[in-house]
């Protein structure tokens, strides 16, 4: 299924129905008196959340949703029937937003969270409403409301405790399948996770965090190079952002230049982002010494003051992945009251791999 995070849709609520105006007409009954029924409220529209979608669109091939009218009131004080109400499906970490004011409306966190978002109109009252001891033959009657209209544009920011940042190929996407179950695409050339993929981290039972895998980034990327930047929202919720580095090109000049591309790139689409914790995670260990090892990232931490903890690991060999696992749970236990205002926390940081 195709990936799709924003879609623009119209809203139409249903109108009331009309009041009726009526008088009772029956054999032997010469002055029955006024019976118009009110009319129907007109049908709303709600969203809610589930669980099985991960993507909008559907609303690719339906933007436009039209709630029925209420009915019209009857005689013999029949009232309209109401219109139908519509519920829309739409995937947990939606965000609500008027097209028109740019206003955030909602933001959509739960399972199963209902929310309205345009009300019908009122129904009109019948004349049956109006009679009174010297107003015996009412014609007066009101008409129903006009339903709630809007635009608004739907935004999904996938809900994950981590997210993995990093240039194309750098191993994002075989450390995310080697921890998870998430069944990521892994090939030799740049780009081969087009669109976010979640996988959930299981430590031990009823113990887990949701990764995020995120397409990769380029120079220039907030200016629409490769994929672009347009990804990086699904990292907004995100608790610990992990940095993968390939340390196999060995060159430290060029290492610590590919970790300040993606934190320029992070800076220039929003600053929040960078205050969040970011772990150096590097890969591919496997493939380079232990003196190599120690001698980049001794580089490393001398030119780059603000990063809380390092890493090294191999993805395809599994090494050193068990114990970042954990500490990331760890982390996100200690961290689980607040979603978006994470601060960055010092730590000790492992300067030497053994």
């Amino acid at each position: 299924m195709k990936f799709l995070d924003q879609v623009i849709i119209n809203i139409i609520a249903g109108n009331g129905g009309s009041g009726c105006t009526s008088f009772r007409r029956e054999k032997y009954i010469p002055k029955g008196g006024p019976d118009g029924g009110d009319g129907g409220d007109g049908g709303s529209i709600w969203l809610q959340s589930n669980r099985n979608l991960n993507t909008l669109i559907d609303f690719k091939f339906k933007n436009v949703f039209k709630a029925k009218n209420g009915e019209n009131g009857k005689n013999k004080k029949k009232s309209g029937k109401k219109g139908i109400d519509i519920v829309i499906k739409v995937p947990i970490g939606t965000r609500v937003i008027d097209h028109n004011t740019n206003e955030i409306i909602k933001d959509i966190v739960k399972d199963k969270q209902l929310i309205l978002i345009a009300r019908g109109g009122w129904h009109g009252l019948g004349n049956t409403r109006f009679k009174s001891s010297t107003n015996r033959t009412p014609q007066k009657y009101t008409t129903g409301t006009q339903g709630e209209q809007r635009k608004i544009k739907l935004e999904l920011m996938l809900l994950a405790d981590v997210g993995t940042l990093g240039l194309p190929n750098v191993g994002k996407s075989t450390l995310v399948s080697s921890i998870s179950a998430a069944k990521t695409k892994i090939a030799d050339y740049p780009f081969t996770t087009i669109s976010p993929i979640l996988g959930t981290v299981k430590i031990k039972e009823n113990k887990n965090f949701v990764i995020a895998d995120i397409p990769g980034l380029i120079p220039e990327a907030s200016q629409g190079r490769g994929l672009g930047i347009k990804f990086l929202k699904h990292l907004t919720r995100c608790k610990l952002l992990l940095h993968i580095i390939d340390i196999s090109i060995k060159n430290k000049f060029n290492i610590l230049n590919n970790i300040k591309i993606i934190l320029t790139e992070l800076k220039k689409y929003d600053k929040k982002l960078c205050k969040k914790p970011i772990w150096i995670v590097f890969n591919k260990i496997d493939l380079i010494n232990k003196h190599e090892i120690n001698n980049i990232s001794e580089y490393i931490k001398e030119h780059l003051k603000n990063v809380n903890r390092y890493y090294y690991i191999s993805s395809i060999k599994k090494i050193g992945i068990k114990t970042m696992c954990q500490d990331i749970f760890k982390f996100i236990e200690n961290n689980n009251t607040n979603l978006t205002n994470i601060t960055s926390t010092t730590y000790k940081v492992k300067s030497k791999i053994k």
